[in-house]
């Protein structure tokens, strides 16, 4: 199941916290079949946005919404996991838009 984590670019350890996830979805049986990365403050507007926070509804732009659902789409994965929690709005919203359950990495240790 693809995997995403949103991290700034300031945050080095995103490989590690990424291995960490996949490890976790891995020991309760699930295969991990991609992972996609959100990055912030590469650029001079995201450093600017690096305070803001993402979209409450969709914890992610509109484009990356699309690419997770694109990926999913292609890997035929049955589920998406997130690595920040999200509330109950956000896990509706996101299984909407990309066409399958949405799970937290909170979720994988309930």
């Amino acid at each position: 199941m693809p995997a995403l984590c949103i991290f700034s670019a300031r945050q080095r350890r995103h490989a590690i916290l990424m291995a960490e996830l996949a490890e976790a979805v891995t020991a309760l049986g699930a295969r991990v079949v991609g992972c996609v990365v959100q990055r912030r403050g590469v650029s001079d507007g995201g450093v600017k946005a690096m305070d803001m926070p993402y979209s409450s509804r969709t914890l992610v732009s509109a484009g990356k919404a699309r690419e997770i659902a694109l990926a999913r789409e292609e890997s035929g994965a049955d589920a998406v996991v997130f690595l920040p929690p999200l509330t109950d709005h956000q896990r509706d919203v996101l299984a909407e838009l990309v066409g399958c359950p949405v799970i937290s990495s909170t979720d994988l240790r309930a």
